[in-house]
């Protein structure tokens, strides 16, 4: 397949601090790519890189050509912040963006794509909720039927029946052909959507692959989870054929098989610990996130000083970018 992106030793700082540090990867025809990492990694800033909304050191490509370069109707864009004019309706945003290229689709049509319809579709976007409002973004992005489509944390706001709507979307564009770079705090959003997956942290990646392969690789053994309001020691549990840890209210027994379910149940009686639920859990990117980044991903979402000092992170998005991004 073509490389429809690609990225070359893509270097970006603001002030003291290296917001992407040398970073190199490349996106096929039709992929999905999905990209993670905790508040401040860079993400933003690399989604910026790409679109060419922000000037870096190295080199970076879109359908062959430099970003600045590209046709705009060829590339859709939704920002992670974004701060439309305030008096239009929804059929009216994405109207306006309908009407910034040659040949674009029936607005309707886009936003009857993503749940937006009828009255909703005729409200003042400012009256929208904050899921409503996503969604009228995400068909501004569509609207120009993008080969190359950029989405920075796409379903936030969204309620869960919307956020599996959306994702259907998706599936049915990338099965068109269409090829998509996704960011996401969405562990379950990049699993199933993502053909390949990018752990991006402190500005470099540090693990591509597949989801099954990174869980293969990173993600460790198949763990029992036991909740508890004890404190006992881990140490006294383990009995030679698994090990136990702590991570929270959790105790974690890894190193065991279903069968020795009962065995760590003994453990547990035998020590007096008694126990509120038992979870046996397969690896999956949660995993892998805690192992490469040393944090897990609830506290990865928290902001840091990194993240306040990734200006492309916290900045409300000009209202042109949720269409073809370079306007």
């Amino acid at each position: 397949m073509d490389k429809v992106l690609v990225a070359e030793s893509v270097r970006k700082s603001y002030g003291d601090v290296e917001a992407l540090s040398g970073v190199s990867l490349s996106v096929a025809e039709g992929e999905v790519f999905g990209l993670i990492g905790p508040n401040g990694a860079g993400k933003t800033t690399l989604v910026r890189a790409l679109t060419g909304t922000t000037a870096v050191e190295g080199e970076v490509s879109v359908l062959g050509s430099d970003p600045a370069a590209v046709d705009e109707s060829r590339v859709g864009l939704l920002p992670q912040s974004f701060s439309p004019a305030s008096r239009l309706t929804a059929r009216e945003l994405v109207s306006y963006y309908a009407g910034l290229y040659d040949e674009a689709r029936d607005p309707d049509a886009a936003l009857a794509d993503v749940g937006i319809e009828g009255d909703d579709a005729d409200a003042w976007y400012e009256n929208l909720s904050g899921g409503q409002k996503r969604r009228t973004c995400v068909a501004a992005a569509l609207v120009n039927d993008p080969d190359v489509l950029f989405l920075d944390e796409p379903t936030t706001g969204i309620d869960p029946a919307g956020r599996r709507s959306l994702w259907n979307l998706l599936e049915s564009l990338a099965d068109g052909g269409t090829t998509v770079f996704l960011t996401s705090h969405s562990m379950a959003e990049v699993e199933r959507l993502s053909d390949r997956v990018g752990l991006l942290n402190d500005g470099e990646p540090v693990a591509v692959g597949t989801p099954a392969d990174l869980v293969a690789a990173h993600g460790g053994d198949s763990r029992l989870l036991v909740e508890t309001t004890a404190d006992p020691d881990p140490a006294a549990l383990a009995d030679g054929r698994f090990s136990v840890s702590t991570r929270g209210e959790k105790l974690i027994f890894e190193g065991l098989t279903p069968r020795d379910i009962g065995d760590a149940v003994r453990a547990l009686d035998d020590a007096g610990v008694a126990f509120d639920s038992l979870t046996w859990t397969e690896p999956d990117l949660e995993d892998v996130y805690l192992s490469l980044t040393g944090e897990s991903f609830e506290a990865g979402r928290r902001p840091n000083a990194a993240a306040e000092a990734d200006a492309d992170s916290n900045a409300d998005a000009p209202v042109a970018e949720a269409g073809g991004g370079r306007r």
